[in-house]
């Protein structure tokens, strides 16, 4: 979802709540809408998804490098410990 899109089709269902008697002001009303929820979505510093799964595999691939590190280690102190 991108969010242009989300915001635009949110700032378009709050326009569709608004009582009839208000519809003269739905473009304004929609222009703000639109304004104030990017501006609040900017603010929570969200990611997107494409970061977010890129960010997951990232951390995937740097756990099973620590596992990987742990057993070697393991095996290595096994080693020494066996010597003496």
């Amino acid at each position: 979802m991108k969010t242009p899109d989300f915001l635009n089709d949110l700032s378009q269902k709050l326009c569709d709540a608004l009582p009839s008697s208000l519809l003269a002001l739905k473009k304004d009303m929609e222009k703000n809408f639109r304004s104030i929820l990017n501006n609040t979505f900017n603010k929570l510093d969200l990611v997107t998804r494409e970061e977010f799964d890129a960010q997951t595999k990232v951390l995937a691939r740097t756990r099973k490098k620590i596992e990987t590190l742990e057993a070697e280690i393991k095996h290595l102190e096994k080693s020494l410990k066996d010597k003496k």
